[in-house]
């Protein structure tokens, strides 16, 4: 039974694209209430609305605004942080919050491989919360993760088949929009009538590895990784949001593409029993339009929290090819690093 009292929680990095996102999904959120915010040092001091340089459509949630930028270390009063930061000081940052008591629900890359780290998706693992128990932070902190904005929509298309199917070996390609670079991002001038073969910081890396550790098992120690071959190349378009990818997929087992579809038709991730509040009703929606899904069109989906399948058919190299869609900093980013704190909540995995 879910509580009714909101549990106050700090978001680090607060100013950054991803903090700003967290920010707004928090400010009317019926469990979470924003009490700390916390960015750099260039920030601290100022009301919040007078430090950031908000890009979001809606304004500044005004009991947010008039909130004073603090550092980023610990606060007593605070148990739960969201981690918005950039990859360049978090992992430090982070530690420290953990080891002061807090658990952090990271958006950032840092732990995402580390052994006793869960690399969270909701619908997919939730058994992988149990490992933060081998954690070795102070005060029981603990640090929880979630994927790569390109990896999330991958795996819950990905899921149903390797459940029902297995799956040997995946080529992805990405097409990435400029709201995954943060802000500024990609300069005008590079975007603009182009597309760039070549996204920094080991994004096909991290779409070649992370799927492996939260497709893996929990064994009662630790996260034994899957060992499907994938292969990725990543481009930047574009696009404000929505980040498409063209997926080529080998299966251990025969099938057909009317059985693939109602595998996506009928996958639920069980999490529907829970009730929470930023989950999607469906995680996966299927369209046999020939030119669906697109960014424009379905981004938004199901709260921006599911992710958009279409064009499937059969392949002569690989066995079947799909194309999907999913919202990168939603789904992909602050939503998604919120429905993992929200999992943790009503698993008893959230101290309050």
């Amino acid at each position: 039974m879910v509580k009714t009292d909101k549990i106050p929680v700090a978001v680090l990095g607060a100013t950054g694209s991803v903090g700003q996102k967290f920010i707004s999904l928090l400010s009317n959120h019926p469990w979470f209430e924003v009490k700390m915010v916390a960015a750099s040092e260039k920030s601290t001091g100022k009301k919040y609305k007078d430090a950031v340089n908000w890009i979001l459509n809606e304004p500044i949630p005004e009991s947010i605004g008039n909130l004073e930028v603090k550092n980023c270390e610990p606060d007593g009063n605070i148990s739960l942080a969201f981690s918005g930061l950039d990859s360049k000081v978090a992992g430090g940052v982070e530690d420290a919050f953990a080891n002061a008591g807090y658990t952090v629900v990271s958006n950032s890359k840092n732990h995402r491989m580390d052994e006793y780290v869960p690399l969270l998706v909701p619908e997919i693992n939730p058994e992988h919360l149990q490992v933060i128990k081998k954690q070795n932070y102070k005060n029981n902190g603990c640090i929880i993760t979630n994927p790569n904005c390109s990896v999330i929509g991958l795996v819950l298309a990905l899921k149903p088949l390797l459940d029902n199917f297995g799956i040997e070996s995946i080529n992805v390609v990405t097409m990435q929009a400029i709201s995954g670079a943060g802000y500024p991002g990609v300069s005008s001038l590079d975007i603009i009538d182009n597309v760039i073969p070549y996204i920094g910081g080991g994004e096909e890396e991290k779409v070649e590895t992370e799927p492996n550790k939260i497709f893996g098992s929990f064994n009662g120690n630790g996260i034994k990784n899957l060992d499907i071959k994938i292969s990725a190349q990543c481009n930047r378009v574009p696009v404000v949001d929505g980040h498409t990818e063209c997926i080529q997929v080998k299966l251990k087992k025969k099938t057909s593409l009317t059985y693939i579809i109602e595998c996506w038709n009928s996958f639920t991730g069980g999490l529907q029993e829970y009730n929470l509040p930023t989950a999607p009703l469906k995680p996966v929606y299927y369209f046999a339009e020939s030119n669906y899904p697109q960014p424009r069109l379905h981004r938004n989906i199901d709260k921006g929290m599911a992710v958009s399948v279409g064009r499937l058919r059969e392949d002569k190299f690989f066995d079947f090819k799909f194309t999907i869609l999913s919202h990168n900093t939603m789904r992909g980013a602050a939503g998604g690093a919120l429905l993992c704190a929200e999992l943790m909540r009503v698993t008893g995995n959230l101290k309050e």
